[in-house]
């Protein structure tokens, strides 16, 4: 994915984070008396309502004034991400409501959804940011790390297989390895990318590189094998680093705090970047494996749900009902891709016609709008 998309919906100090579902319109936040702060983007400001707030529940509204899109990041003084809101068009808004404890941070606009942003720096006050759970919900986040952890540990294997194929310059091993060495990744990729140093060097496109990055990682590997069918030094040696900086994420991993609503909003997450990159079919436009990634993704979005799904066929037993629906319906739409049922060997996306991308494109949307109401079900 590209270095703007890096939401970090898992951030690393107990921030439970809830985005709204679409970025055209503001939603009312069910944060209570939470503090309401206002963001006015432009291409050339970032303006603040307050730059000093009251610590616990916060609800951000955000005008985009200018005319390029851009997003929106909340960023610890050492460059953390704590909240993210991405591809906010011009003229339109999109609301975060955030749990923020008290401390220091900085709010980012990024107009062109590139570079290190306008920054306003912000202070929360007082004590506040706690908040209290159900049984249901506390159990649900601790079988969700657990998932999380072994999807990394089988990430490991599998990694090294297709860098073990580049290593040893088999063009046609490591393509048939790609697609299932991201499996993991793709499952939980909002965790992975809640490290904010990891994904770029990783998961990022070319035409997702900042000014003088290097490009390193799986796409910069995919496009050797499949574009230039070659293997080279250079190859060889971007083999190792990735095996080194999966490595990274998989010491890494253990420490990211997971809360309901990031898990929730992180589901939620993993659909926007079906709809953004795999139904448009840039995320993998040199493998055409864009449909094992998409189905990882929805693997990973669904077993959130799973796990949240006690609390919220409580709290909301029609949102679960139509969960249940959606889900269905777009795994039925991807079954009909795959070459056997329960495998991961999908039909070649540039073989996908334009109407059955619409198709599945049209699942998704179906899916991710009741999807974004998942987090406040769940935490009500």
């Amino acid at each position: 994915m590209s270095s703007s998309a890096r939401s970090v919906l898992f951030a690393a100090a107990g921030l439970a984070i809830v985005t709204a579902a679409a970025s055209g319109c503001s939603q009312k936040s069910d944060a209570g008396s939470a503090a309401a702060l206002r963001v006015a983007a432009s291409d050339s400001a970032c303006e603040v309502s307050k730059t000093e707030f009251p610590a616990g529940k916060v609800s951000i509204e955000v005008e985009n004034k200018g005319s390029k899109a851009t997003e929106l990041y909340v960023l610890f003084p050492d460059g953390r991400i704590v909240a993210e809101r991405e591809n906010i068009g011009p003229g339109t808004k999109a609301s975060i409501a955030a749990e923020i404890k008290a401390g220091d941070y900085e709010f980012a606009c990024k107009p062109g959804m590139q570079g290190d942003g306008i920054r306003t720096k912000v202070k929360a006050t007082g004590q506040g940011g706690g908040a209290e759970r159900s049984p249901e919900v506390d159990a649900a986040v601790a079988a969700y790390r657990g998932y999380v952890l072994a999807q990394v540990e089988e990430s490991l294997p599998a990694v090294k297989t297709f860098t073990d194929a580049v290593r040893a310059g088999d063009v046609e091993g490591a393509k048939q390895a790609f697609a299932s060495s991201r499996r993991g990744w793709e499952r939980t990729e909002p965790v992975a990318e809640s490290f904010g140093d990891i994904d770029p060097k990783t998961d990022v496109r070319e035409d997702g590189l900042e000014p003088g990055q290097n490009w390193t990682g799986w796409h910069r590997l995919e496009k050797s094998l499949w574009a230039d069918n070659k293997i080279g030094d250079e190859e060889k040696a971007l083999a190792s680093r990735l095996d080194t900086d999966i490595a990274e994420w998989h010491k890494r991993v253990g420490t990211a705090e997971i809360t309901p609503t990031s898990m929730a909003n992180g589901a939620k997450e993993l659909l926007d970047e079906v709809a953004r990159n795999k139904v448009t079919g840039e995320e993998d436009r040199y493998s055409h494996t864009d449909l094992a990634d998409f189905k990882a993704n929805v693997e990973g979005a669904e077993k959130v749900y799973e796990l949240l799904k006690p609390a919220t066929a409580k709290n909301d037993p029609e949102l679960a009902k139509t969960l249940d629906s959606r889900f269905a319906g777009l795994n039925t739409l991807l079954d009909k891709y795959r070459a056997d049922k329960n495998g991961y060997d999908f039909t070649s996306y540039d073989k996908v016609g334009e109407a059955e991308r619409k198709e599945l494109s049209d699942g998704v949307n179906a899916l991710a709008e009741p999807l974004s109401k998942l987090a406040a079900a769940a935490a009500k």
